[in-house]
């Protein structure tokens, strides 16, 4: 009779064992596992906890992962619904109604923050509201959102509050903002025309489709969910073998009482999959608690409301599905290379070694697949299952590759010092424990390295050169609601603290007068009225006097010159008009004025035309012109930027204030990489979670050996130093693979999207944060260290 065994009558009365077979005896052996792992004492219990925070940490991240296009569209939902509605495509635009109002853009920047706001001035009395808006505010009054209330609140808002002098009447509910950490603000006016620069808004909500995401923004977007859930999906599959050794001790012992091969087997299924449903509950425990406490975190500039967090209802249900399995799967195929007997447990294969036949093709398959799926570009659709397909391939390829590579590269080390002796023999008769610790950063750094590859090989198609000079002026100011005042709005720009230099002039279209057919071109070219120092700073002016005038050539484009001419005649007339001008404003242009060439302002923009200086025009009488300066401050003095936009909002709040840069990013694309970023943040947070529990485990499991070495005399500083170089040289390996697979896999992709890599040395600072992650994990595992190697570990029951 064994345990495992059942008593049963046979006909002529006596009790015989009469074992269970088929789905009944898989259902006790299960069954039988379970209670093992669910009341197997105070050690079943710690691996099974292990297990379960193993599981429950990738379980998680992978339900967040699930919920992130609930969490896209809701944003874009929202930003729909506080889009200005499309006005009518055809007729005139629509006129002064009760529920319509007038709009002026006044977003601003306030250091590091990005503040989006509106002026707003009621047509009647019952304008249209923004979403998340209950009250219009009146002239003077402001609704702000709570982030941007909590800011304006604190001393660090201070020259914000200089900047937005409304009095707080109420605030921007959540349909009104895209994040909880938004920075909106809508304010009421009592001047806004259209004449200022403002535009007639009907209501709110646009519907219309926005601009798809390019073929290379897709191969990015494939990119990012494939790095990103891989390493999670190995590390949840590293997770549920966790004290397998202590299991196979246990296995053994079973063995001896009876148990048959299969039976070990299904009642080590039984164990993984009670610790993988633990895992499941842990891991939907984790998401539901940390859940309402999203809206405080802020990764990368990301945040969002607990709400928009739900996962997909096929995705949760997948994960519920695979995450068992998986962990099933996982645990018979160990046990493949275990014989279990009676007395011990014997570990196959050893005098072989760990195959490479197998393993190495499916990298190799992995960039075939890329292969096949041949070349994209702008103009071309691209499938995206092939590449994830392919992408897989490779990071689980090299998954698999890391054991072997460990094994081969640890069986011939020989010698040196006691740690590195101690280090290198428990790595011969265990590698595959100390592989599964540092596979998750392998994989992670690979997929890392070959999307920076392919990040760094897209730059140039998704960062723009603007021609901007940051070294001649930082900021650009425009408005068409000072044009009457321009030379004070130049003067409180330069009184500024900070401002080295403002170029402001009046900008507006200067035509030939006479009459023309519609179908005519009508010759037109600029107008220009600044000082002589501003003028320097758009031509090449030699003398110049107050009252002196030029006509400018441009420096480049030679056919505009030919408009400048036929509209520009010396000692003609030319016209200024606007649709919103009564009557046109006429001028001679001198006889005598010079003909000079013209230049790039700081803004990258060649100026040509006619350019007066201040007292030879009337800048005020101009119709249709607009405000212009362009603004050098002093880097060192401290806030200038802020005192600038200061002025600017002082003068006019609607006027345009821009940032000058040399290169311009696309918004899709930036929006990408800071996914990336927050996702890998994430990812990362998650491996050194695994790693340190799955460290702590291998520590737990040798509780006993190392309690006896410091019994011998072992010094505590001898045993530390193995650990470490136990972990160190894994750590290398991997890292060593991860960089020629990252680098493979990103030259593969690179040439998919036809390009070239552009920097084979990125891998760098990549591999330097898998390393120090690994070297912190190894620090916070040594006081646990400590705590094992004290006599009481001798105990045993």
């Amino acid at each position: 009779m064994t345990l495992l065994d059942d008593r049963r009558t046979a006909p002529d009365g006596a009790s015989r064992p009469v074992p269970p077979s088929g789905i009944a005896a898989v259902a006790r052996d299960l069954g039988l596992g379970i209670r093992f792992a669910a009341g197997g004492g105070r050690e079943g219990w710690i691996r099974t906890l292990l297990t379960a925070v193993g599981v429950g940490l990738g379980v998680a991240l992978l339900l967040l992962a699930s919920s992130v296009p609930h969490l896209i569209d809701e944003q874009a939902a929202r930003g729909q619904a506080r889009a200005e509605a499309p006005l009518p495509r055809s007729g005139p635009p629509p006129g002064p109604s009760d529920t319509s109002a007038l709009v002026i853009g006044a977003d601003t920047e306030y250091r590091d923050l990005s503040i989006t706001g509106r002026l707003l001035r009621a047509d009647g009395a019952n304008p249209a509201r923004p979403p998340g808006v209950a009250r219009f505010p009146a002239p003077g009054e402001m609704v702000v959102s709570p982030a941007l209330k909590e800011l304006l609140a604190s001393p660090r808002g201070e020259l914000l509050r200089e900047r937005l002098p409304y009095r707080v009447t109420g605030t921007v509910g959540d349909a009104g903002l895209l994040s909880p950490d938004e920075l909106v603000y809508y304010a009421g006016s009592g001047t806004l025309t259209t004449a200022a620069g403002g535009h007639r808004v009907i209501g709110y909500g646009d519907r219309s489709e926005g601009d798809p995401l390019s073929p290379l923004l897709i191969v990015l977007v494939v990119m990012v969910c494939v790095v990103l859930l891989v390493p999670v999906a190995i590390f949840i599959a590293t997770a549920v073998r966790f004290g397998g050794d202590r299991r196979d001790r246990r296995l053994a012992a079973l063995r001896l009482v009876g148990a048959g091969i299969p039976a070990t087997r299904r009642i080590a299924a039984g164990e993984a999959l009670f610790g993988s449903v633990l895992g499941l509950v842990t891991g939907l425990a984790l998401f539901l608690l940390g859940r309402p406490f999203v809206g405080a975190v802020k990764v990368w500039d990301v945040s969002a409301f607990p709400a928009d967090l739900v996962p997909d209802p096929l995705s949760a249900a997948l994960v519920a599905v695979a995450v068992p399995v998986t962990a099933v799967l996982v645990t018979l195929v160990a046990m493949r290379s275990v014989v279990i007997e009676p007395l011990g447990v014997v570990r196959r294969g050893r005098e072989r070694g760990r195959r490479l036949w197998w393993r190495l093709p499916v990298p190799l398959a992995g960039v075939a697949v890329l292969g096949l799926e041949g070349r994209a570009d702008d103009l071309e659709p691209v499938a995206p299952v092939p590449i994830a397909t392919g992408a897989v391939l490779v990071l689980v390829g090299l998954a698999l590759l890391l054991p072997w590579l460990v094994e081969a590269c640890v069986r011939g080390l020989r010698g040196g010092p006691v740690p590195w002796q101690l280090a290198t023999r428990r790595l011969q008769l265990s590698s595959g424990s100390a592989s599964r610790a540092v596979v998750g950063v392998t994989v992670a750094v690979a997929g890392a390295i070959a999307l920076q590859t392919l990040f760094a090989a897209m730059n140039a198609d998704f960062n723009r050169v603007t021609g901007q000079d940051p070294s001649r002026a930082q900021f650009a100011a425009y408005s068409e609601n000072v044009t009457g005042d321009a030379t004070s709005m130049i003067e409180q720009f330069r009184a500024t603290e900070g401002v080295d230099l403002v170029i402001g002039s009046v900008e507006a279209y200067a035509t030939r007068p006479g009459v023309y057919d519609e179908d005519d071109m009508r010759p037109t070219t600029s107008l220009t009225v600044g000082d002589c120092p501003t003028l320097r700073e758009l031509a090449r002016i030699g003398a110049c006097e107050d009252g002196d005038t030029f006509v400018v050539h441009p420096a480049r484009g030679r056919g505009m010159g030919k408009w400048v001419d036929e509209t520009a005649r010396k000692g003609e007339e030319i016209v200024v008009d606007s649709d919103r001008a009564r009557r046109p404003y006429r001028w001679t242009l001198p006889a005598d004025s010079p003909t000079v060439p013209g230049r790039r302002d700081p803004m990258g923009e060649d100026h040509w035309g006619i350019m007066v200086t201040t007292g030879a025009i009337d800048a005020a009488a101009l119709p249709g012109a607009r405000a212009v300066a362009q603004i050098r401050v002093d880097p060192d003095s401290p806030d200038v930027a802020e005192r600038v936009r200061n002025t600017a909002a002082r003068i006019d709040p609607g006027m345009r204030f821009v940032t000058l840069a040399s290169v311009q990013r696309d918004r899709q694309y930036a929006s990408i990489q800071t996914g990336l970023q927050a996702g890998a943040s994430a990812v990362l947070l998650l491996i050194a979670a695994s790693m340190l529990v799955s460290q702590l485990e291998q520590l737990r499991e040798r509780r006993r050996l190392l309690s006896v070495l410091v019994a011998f005399g072992t010094r505590r500083s001898t045993l530390a130093w193995s650990v470490l170089w136990q972990t160190a040289v894994p750590v290398l390996l991997g890292l060593l693979l991860a960089v020629a697979g990252g680098l493979g896999l990103g030259a593969t992709l690179t040439w998919m999207i036809r390009k070239q890599v552009s920097d084979w040395w990125l891998f760098l600072p990549l591999a330097g944060a898998g390393g120090a992650l690994i070297l912190l994990v190894t620090v916070l595992s040594l006081p646990p260290l400590w705590r094992l190697m004290r006599p009481d570990g001798l105990r045993t029951e």
